[in-house]
């Protein structure tokens, strides 16, 4: 037998050794906890998994209304063993939808009773925030938005940047205006597709501004199937339902949470309910950023174009900025997209 040969052998048992000892390291770290807390005044779902010696990540899902946390074991459990991995069921959604919903069916009464503002949302991921660092014993977070929840991550950390390490946008809003513009290029993609049963939807609702809810869930509904055709779609397994969260009861309070939500986003004049997106213009109101920024763009995001987060970035001041445009990728997640996620979480610089 070499002598090489000889020395690993005789190497094995510390290194079998040093690797068990790494092993239950990992296991004697790692944290599971879902939990309602009190945020704000009302209890709100939030779910944290990883490992306690490593930073936190705190996603801002989009939306509003569109929960990550019943996904969340598939998209993100790889980074579980670097990160502590945060989810919040948002005021008006899911689990904390439920928690505090009527008794009764959701209402025209209750929504124009219980209004959600983008000011409030603010302040409960900011609550939320202040939480987990001190539930967990840490100086800072990661938060990362996603849609809705970008422009919700954005005017969170600006309004209390000394709590973040920093910011990771996807699909960015930067204003959320629907107008004729907005219109028009949708239009015209059916037109040059001939696409009769979208021209007939287009032609049905007519060009914005909408005083209703469901026209403008009509022409979404147009966009992300041009949308889907364009760009290369997610895996089949990550938005299926886990056990956990595939019941009658979430996803009745998924489903209602959702309709609450989108109304409040982009208001009804019948109902009484004012547009919370009529109030982001993120150019006029965020541009100063204390702490690093990372933008996360698809190439075909029809919803939230380049153009626009682009121009944003652009205007943006922060120690730091880097900008990702994703070829093949539209406004939702796919392989690109999470995998540029991974990339960017694990190049911040955290303590």
């Amino acid at each position: 037998m070499k002598i090489t040969s000889l020395f690993i052998l005789f190497l094995m048992p510390f290194l079998c050794l040093a690797q068990l000892k790494e092993n239950d390291s990992d296991l004697k770290n790692q944290i599971s906890e879902e939990k309602y807390v009190l945020i704000n005044g009302i209890e709100q779902w939030i779910t944290i998994k990883g490992n306690s010696s490593k930073p936190i990540i705190l996603f801002i899902h989009g939306g509003p209304g569109s929960p990550i946390s019943p996904y969340v074991d598939v998209l993100y459990k790889d980074l579980e063993k670097n990160f502590i991995i945060v989810q919040w069921d948002q005021r008006g959604t899911g689990r904390t939808y439920g928690k505090n919903a009527p008794p009764e069916e959701l209402s025209p009464e209750y929504l124009k009773a219980n209004p959600l503002t983008i000011e409030q949302m603010t302040n409960d991921g900011i609550e939320v925030s202040k939480y987990l660092l001190k539930h967990l014993g840490k100086q800072k977070i990661i938060l990362t938005g996603t849609s809705w929840g970008s422009a919700l991550g954005v005017k969170i950390v600006t309004k209390q940047p000394d709590l973040f390490y920093a910011y990771v946008g996807h699909s960015q809003i930067v204003i959320s205006t629907i107008d004729e513009e907005f219109y028009t290029k949708i239009y015209k993609m059916a037109e040059d597709k001939n696409d009769k049963e979208t021209l007939e939807i287009l032609n049905s609702i007519g060009k914005p501004p909408y005083n209703r809810a469901k026209n403008v869930g009509l022409l979404f509904r147009v966009l992300k199937k041009y949308e889907r055709a364009n760009s290369t779609p997610a895996p089949e397994n990550w938005f299926q339902l886990s056990p956990t969260y595939d019941n009658d009861i979430d996803n009745k309070n998924r489903a209602d949470g959702d309709d609450y939500s989108f109304v409040n986003y982009v208001g009804d004049d019948k109902l009484g309910v004012q547009s919370m997106s009529a109030t982001i213009n993120l150019m006029r109101d965020n541009l100063d950023f204390k702490i690093p920024v990372y933008l996360i763009q698809g190439n075909e995001d029809i919803m939230t174009p380049k153009e626009n987060s682009k121009k944003y970035f652009d205007k943006i001041q922060s120690p730091k900025k880097e900008y990702y445009l994703l070829p093949k990728a539209a406004h939702g997640f796919n392989l690109s997209v999470v995998e540029t996620q991974y990339k960017i979480f694990k190049s911040i610089k955290t303590l």
